[in-house]
């Protein structure tokens, strides 16, 4: 049997996750990069494999965004931040989505669209005529939604004879975090209690959507209607100032902050994600150490903890490269985790 043509990948933003999936792009040979799209001026032009410090591959990073969407792919791994946190909303990503969808590319993205139906049928039915228009599937994913809310605990309910909640949490160190733009100005490190409530603001839309996504996906499998997603945060302030990747943290501004999303059922959670975000976890005592824990309350009861996902980044970038071949053949439309099967490392062994 003749060898099957490398899936043709075209790199769409290559920040902090975009690096780590254009990297896994350029090495695996199932793959061949058609293009890169950057946001930075100061990319533009450059060689995309020095860029991820990989060898020269030919490809030139561009910011021509017509230029994209009209070159030929079989998918974009679609990774820019979301449009809401720059004061945009939903739809300036949906737009673009569902323009490289009518052009004949699969997407997968990182900026939601995990399950785009909590949206209402406006959104479902403008995706699926792309969709329909190019012949082709959107797939949103990432770790978290994507994986440790979602995936994870609904693999765990299959050895349930009764559920009764559902709770799943997540602690991250941004110590190394490498991005000032997210770590302080986004989430709100460095900042005064009286500037932390305006300046988070788009953080909180964008969490709040991200995580109804997931909640209502995750109901949605298990065939419980939910309520209403209710969302609740609260803040830690520092005593002592200190420094990481991404800034200086000093005394009396936010250091760490506890998101909760909670789908409710008769006024009874369902199914509750907490999220701990620690600007340095060594400085912040309050609230869980970092890792993820996913408990299934029913019978039988059951608890997995995971201490430790060393480049959190990194895996939410893998997942979605390893998913690019089972989006690529998948029948055109929306596609979430429930339609694909299991996105495993295949690509990526290393045996030598």
């Amino acid at each position: 049997m003749p060898a099957q043509p490398p899936l043709r990948v075209i790199q769409w933003a290559t920040g902090a996750v975009g690096s780590y999936a254009l990297r896994s792009v350029i090495a695996r040979p199932e793959f061949e990069l058609a293009g890169v799209l950057v946001y930075d001026p100061d990319k533009v032009g450059l060689d995309a494999g020095p860029l991820v410090g990989l060898p020269d591959t030919g490809v030139y990073c561009v910011d021509d965004f017509d230029g994209v969407i009209a070159a030929e792919a079989d998918c974009v791994l679609h990774m820019p931040l979301p449009a809401a946190y720059f004061g945009g909303d939903y739809a300036a990503d949906l737009e673009t989505v569902c323009a490289l969808l009518a052009s004949g590319k699969n997407v997968i993205t990182t900026t939601g669209f995990i399950y785009p139906q909590v949206y209402g049928p406006a959104v479902v039915d403008r995706l699926e005529a792309a969709c329909r228009e190019g012949g082709t599937s959107v797939y949103g994913t990432g770790i978290n939604p994507g994986f440790m809310s979602d995936l994870l605990p609904l693999a765990l309910t299959g050895l349930s004879t009764r559920l009764d909640h559902i709770y799943v949490r997540e602690s991250s160190d941004f110590l190394g975090h490498p991005s000032r733009q997210i770590v302080m100005d986004l989430i709100g490190f460095g900042r005064a209690p009286k500037d932390y409530a305006d300046a988070v603001r788009p953080f909180r839309n964008v969490q709040r959507a991200l995580f109804s996504e997931s909640v209502q996906l995750v109901a949605s499998a298990l065939d419980v209607r939910l309520d209403e997603v209710e969302e609740t945060d609260e803040y830690e302030l520092a005593t002592e100032e200190f420094e990481i990747t991404a800034g200086v943290v000093r005394p009396g501004t936010v250091c760490a902050s506890r998101w909760i999303f909670s789908g409710l059922v008769g006024g009874r959670p369902f199914m509750t994600v907490e999220c701990v975000y620690k600007a340095d976890a060594a400085k912040v005592g309050r609230w869980p150490a970092p890792g993820f824990a996913i408990h299934i309350e029913g019978r039988p009861q059951m608890m997995i903890t995971i201490d430790e996902v060393s480049h959190g980044l990194a895996g939410a970038a893998a997942h979605a490269v390893n998913s690019i071949a089972s989006v690529c053949a998948a029948p055109p439309g929306i596609r979430t985790l429930l339609d694909l099967p299991l996105a495993t490392g295949r690509g990526a062994t290393r045996l030598a």
